[in-house]
């Protein structure tokens, strides 16, 4: 089983800056809208999530008949995936794991672009024409995880572009959107009208603090896609719980905007500290940080009782790249106050 950030369950009474999850939680509606949905919960979940689906579109601005909910975005991922059963497919990397364990499962072939160090882990422009023309799938992230770089707008229209034309599926994983300070730049959702290919990928878990209820959701225009993966994908696969928390969280958008404000402020505070302490940061668009140390680094922090994502288990890195959620100002100020200690320690 691949590693991934978050598992408070076997590192308890440590801080957790391993999971990119909004340090804000739950907004209380949302909280409040789940805890009521127990006495509820006696009854099968709707299997159309159709109030769920509503919800979303009214939100994303999209038809409801676009969309597909799923128990979390990678049983999005995989459904999508198990629908299309892409023979060849294209990632960059490092990114999520999760393409690849889907991709793996229908015996799909992968192949690889690195995206390299000396250029910022940064998307480039030539990855068009870096795309085997028997292509059947791309897999993209924006902001990418876990190197938090973003993809310039035309590389994106260029690769989205490509791929139309030559009938490839766009993945295009926007789950940390959300966080962007100017998400109508990063985003191709406009686009999803006149681009069939397209399927954007989005999630309730990172923004709304709901990673234990698990809710992610696809939009593409290919209503035809959208009919199989309904065919492939387990029945009442989203629970009560999770859609009744869904149709509140896509209501919240004022708690967006503050958590969105609040989460640079600190991000900022994170920032200069790295940096004070020698660390090479790389990215930075979400709620998380991505950045060079020495190896080693997740565990001396973990003694003194922070939880770090080390990235050395990504494809296409090694030791010594690490990622930390940003999180409240208090925690922050802790983080920073054990990495100068650390510092003087070793220094």
């Amino acid at each position: 089983m691949h590693k991934h950030g978050g598992d408070i369950y076997r590192n308890q009474g440590v801080v957790d800056y391993s999971a990119n999850i909004n340090f804000r939680g739950m907004p209380e509606s949302v909280r409040q809208a789940a805890k009521d949905a127990i006495d509820a919960s006696v009854c099968y979940p709707d299997p159309q999530c159709e109030e769920l689906k509503a919800a979303i579109a009214e939100k994303e601005n999209v038809p409801a008949e676009w969309i597909f909910c799923g128990n979390g975005a990678a049983d999005v991922i995989f459904s999508l995936v198990l629908a299309l059963k892409p023979q060849k497919a294209l990632l960059p990397i490092p990114s999520f794991y999760e393409y690849r364990q889907a991709l793996e499962s229908v015996g799909c072939q992968i192949s690889e672009i690195l995206l390299k160090e000396d250029e910022a882990f940064c998307l480039q422009k030539r990855f068009v024409n870096e795309i085997p023309m028997d292509t059947d799938m791309v897999c993209l992230c924006n902001p990418n995880n876990p190197t938090g770089q973003l993809i310039d707008r035309e590389v994106l229209e260029q690769v989205a572009d490509y791929c139309q034309k030559t009938d490839t599926c766009l993945l295009l994983d926007e789950c940390f959107h959300d966080f962007l300070e100017e998400g109508s730049v990063h985003t191709l959702l406009p686009r999803l009208k006149e681009n069939p290919k397209l399927f954007v990928l989005r999630a309730f878990t990172k923004m709304y603090g709901m990673a234990g209820l698990r809710l992610g959701y696809g939009i593409c225009s290919d209503t035809e896609l959208i009919r199989r993966m309904e065919q492939v994908t387990q029945p009442w696969n989203v629970s009560v719980p999770a859609q009744v928390a869904g149709i509140a969280a896509a209501r919240e958008q004022e708690f967006v905007a503050v958590s969105r404000q609040m989460i640079t402020e600190q991000k900022k505070l994170l920032l200069a500290g790295l940096e004070a302490a020698g660390a090479k940061v790389y990215g930075s668009a979400a709620n998380y940080i991505f950045f060079r140390a020495a190896p080693g680094f997740d565990t001396r922090m973990y003694r003194a009782g922070f939880m770090v994502r080390n990235c050395g288990n990504y494809d296409g890195l090694t030791e010594g790249f690490y990622r930390i959620a940003v999180r409240g100002e208090a925690d922050n100020r802790a983080f920073l106050q054990a990495l100068q200690e650390l510092e003087q320690r070793e220094g």
